[in-house]
């Protein structure tokens, strides 16, 4: 797999003597938690890890060099079962996926460290990743934290519709890809499908911007035209669903617009999110002992 962490941000590249030597009330480190999964005809199974890998990296060359955080060695499996029938995704079961952060999270606390945080790029994971930070705190007492994607960055020239519903292998994935690992992308199987619309924008006001294949829009036009009360994340209620009732490619967002350039420039804009946010990691206090 490749990797953008620096060797000497590596914690698997340690020996014993010098973990040892790290001060275990300061030393933050870092869990990455992603996927293994199908991103339609056009991306590698293997998206949401190398986007994790390359965002914590690029996050990383950002810190001062005497900052005591590493990366510890990716949980590239998830709980992706919402793509069930794709060939080529592998998926954990919720309860070993929880299981291995406890089980890494309590060797940690053996050694003695303090401070961990999961870093969480598969959205399948993410209310996962949430209940493990709370029991890691409550049963080892570790300072334990949690970030999601991008850790909130803004992303210049990103459509509303597509910030809201291109969940997966859309706009934004792709561009990443395009800007991180061109030679992974193949823009010539472009699909694209969205489990809703948000008020105000529709298939038929954006076919313009398709290129490729003759419908680029397969299957449904959107499975909630404007939901309102019910929708699929974020509502008064949501439901549960799957891939497949959405998108046979696999794709729900429209990858078409997506270019190197804004790749990059969203790239840089979410690294350097994160490393301020693992700056503040680094030194919070918070209430409580550990």
């Amino acid at each position: 797999m490749k990797t953008n962490i620096p060797d000497h941000r590596q914690f698997a590249y340690l020996n014993w003597h010098q973990v040892d030597a790290l001060p275990r009330d300061r030393t933050l480190l870092i869990l990455p938690t992603a996927a293994i999964e199908q991103h339609g005809p056009h991306l590698p199974l293997a998206t949401d890890t190398l986007i994790n890998n390359t965002l914590l990296g690029r996050a990383l060359t950002l810190l001062p060099a005497d900052a005591p955080i590493y990366a510890l060695p990716p949980l590239c499996y998830g709980k992706s079962n919402e793509h069930i029938g794709f060939p080529g995704t592998l998926s954990l079961s919720a309860s070993t996926f929880m299981a291995t952060i406890r089980d890494i999270g309590q060797s940690l606390h053996s050694a003695g460290f303090q401070r961990l945080a999961l870093f969480n790029t598969h959205g399948g994971n993410s209310s996962l990743v949430d209940v493990m930070a709370r029991d890691l705190r409550a049963e080892f007492g570790l300072r334990t934290f949690t970030i999601f994607g991008s850790a909130g960055a803004k992303f210049e020239g990103l459509n509303p519709q597509e910030r809201t519903y291109g969940f997966h292998a859309g706009e934004l994935e792709t561009a990443w890809l395009l800007a991180a690992t061109p030679e992974l992308v193949d823009t010539t199987a472009y699909t694209a499908n969205y489990i809703a619309y948000i008020d105000g924008w529709s298939k038929e006001g954006q076919a313009s911007r398709a290129q490729g294949p003759e419908d680029p829009y397969s299957g449904p036009s959107a499975l909630v035209p404007e939901p309102s009360l019910l929708a699929p994340e974020n509502g008064a209620a949501n439901f549960a669903w799957l891939t497949r009732d959405i998108a046979p490619s696999g794709v729900m967002g429209d990858p078409t617009p997506a270019t190197a350039a804004n790749g990059e420039l969203w790239l840089s804009a979410a690294a350097e999110r994160i490393a301020a946010v693992l700056t503040e990691i680094l030194t919070f206090e918070g209430p409580g002992n550990p």
